[in-house]
């Protein structure tokens, strides 16, 4: 079988999904597998069903739009939900918008499962994994406050939650705890 793109869009290493104004187009096996769906279950569907809620959805949606660089590339760790089992996990997740002018009119996304690497300990609210995972990117307290449009007072409330669900003793222990499975 000669190697097309067709072919290596589905056999990706990779999650991979395409998308216009938010809702998918085509994602590929990986993806499939990864989030326990079947390709009836997504494609046609807002990416929103892979959140593990509408207010994460919609708040990551508002961060790619203020974070997108020159090239339209946005990258980050989140948490996302499998369809099958309802299970939250850890996903790389990086992208292109192809009108950078337009971030969720078209993109190209990567999904990458970090379930291996790195588990979900505690029970977290939205905010908290946001915090968390821009604390694993190593933004300090001003940067995810600005990033959030929170106040870095609030960021460090938050930490200290996460702190004491984690039972670590610094931001350092945390990040380590986070990490590890």
């Amino acid at each position: 079988m000669p190697l097309d793109y067709r072919t290596a869009f589905d056999l990706a290493p990779m999650g991979l999904v395409l998308s216009a104004q938010r809702l998918i187009q085509d994602c590929n096996q990986q993806l499939l597998a990864m989030f326990q769906a079947r390709r009836e279950d997504l494609v046609g569907q807002s990416l929103e069903i892979l959140y593990p809620s509408v207010v994460e959805f919609e708040r990551t949606g508002e961060r790619i739009i203020a974070s997108l660089d020159a090239q339209g590339c946005y990258a980050d760790d989140r948490l996302m939900r499998r369809l099958g089992n309802g299970q939250l996990f850890w996903c790389h997740v990086s992208g292109r918008a192809l009108k950078p002018s337009d971030p969720h009119a078209e993109g190209i996304w990567s999904f990458v499962d970090l379930s291996p690497h790195r588990s979900l300990k505690a029970e977290l609210t939205p905010r908290e994994r946001e915090i968390a995972a821009l604390l694993i990117e190593g933004l300090t307290s001003k940067l995810i406050g600005r990033r959030l449009a929170i106040s870095p007072r609030t960021v460090d409330v938050y930490r200290a939650r996460l702190m004491k669900k984690y039972g670590a003793a610094s931001t350092p222990d945390l990040i380590h705890k986070l990490l590890v499975v």
